[in-house]
């Protein structure tokens, strides 16, 4: 079933089953705004505490505004310059601060918008099917050269100390993007995976769990190898309920890890981010070639899952 709504007084786009009910602002970047498993009623989004959402300017700086849900990040997560124009891409790129058109297709929503400074359109297909929220993207370049970008789901997950992270067994390494944090040290520092030695305490530190919010600190990862298989997640310990994505490997092949442990804000969340590119700036992606594109007057398409209750 899908219907109209208001979500914290913007217009909202509701699908829902026996299992899921899902909410997405079309004005508001097409934002995943909240996903509640109808079978324990649990909200699995991190929620903002304003009662009330203000929807970005383009170019917004990310910050400025709420932390909560889901926003689609695309072309960069930091802001940059475009590797090919010299362009300015702004902070967490343009598609989250802009309203997306979208029409009905039978059970189907498709979200829809064109960037004012690029090239390109981007499409966004979602549907239900049983306990997976399932998403079909595709992005178009009418341009006449390569349009380079990273994609990620910028999903703030509700978590506590029963969370824990699930990844392939053979994702063994990680590598820290953020500067002087207190356990991992400087970007580049490389530690491994799930159990290293923080730099703080000297003692062993479980990066797949998450600290208390007294912790008052954030960490950014990225894990050193590609990803084996397009699968994460994470279970509640306590309960045995999980999230899970699934995305096609061969073109998300990189995962990232945001913890923000009461260093944000006061924010207790987690981010699982499946990425076409890294480290979070396009340009260095580019670089370093480690990045994806849609060919000249091309379509680059894939799709992303997210299951609750797996097993």
């Amino acid at each position: 079933m899908i219907r109209e709504g208001t979500f914290k007084g913007l217009k909202s786009i509701i699908l829902e089953n026996n299992y899921i009910r899902a909410v997405f602002l079309p004005e508001y970047g097409s934002k995943l705004a909240s996903l509640i498993d109808k079978e324990t009623n649990k909200e699995w989004l991190f929620q903002a505490k304003s009662d009330t959402l203000t929807i970005p300017s383009y170019g917004a700086v990310f910050s400025d505004y709420d932390s909560s849900g889901f926003d689609e990040v695309f072309p960069s997560i930091d802001a940059c310059f475009d590797p090919v124009t010299g362009k300015p891409i702004p902070d967490h790129g343009e598609v989250w601060a802009l309203p997306w058109e979208y029409r009905l297709e039978g059970e189907t929503v498709v979200f829809t918008v064109k960037s004012p400074v690029f090239p390109y359109t981007m499409t966004k297909r979602v549907w239900l099917e049983m306990n997976r929220l399932c998403f079909d993207y595709a992005v178009t370049n009418d341009g006449d050269t390569r349009f380079y970008f990273i994609w990620t789901p910028h999903a703030l997950l509700r978590c506590d100390e029963y969370t824990k992270i699930i990844v392939p067994d053979s994702l063994t390494s990680v590598m820290t993007v953020e500067h002087q944090t207190e356990h991992l040290g400087e970007w580049g520092t490389i530690h491994p995976y799930p159990v290293t030695i923080s730099r703080k305490t000297g003692k062993p530190l479980d990066l797949s769990k998450m600290e208390p919010p007294s912790a008052n600190n954030c960490e950014k990862f990225y894990f050193t190898e590609r990803v084996p298989k397009g699968m994460c997640g994470i279970v509640q310990e306590n309960t045995g309920r999980k999230l899970m994505y699934h995305y096609p490997a061969e073109k998300i092949p990189y995962l990232g890890v945001w913890k923000t442990q009461g260093g944000y804000r006061g924010d207790y969340n987690l981010a699982l981010e499946p990425c076409t590119g890294v480290y979070d700036n396009l340009s260095v992606a580019y670089a370093i070639r480690k990045v994806s594109f849609v060919e000249a007057k091309g379509v680059f398409t894939w799709w992303f899952q997210i299951e609750i209750g797996a097993e």
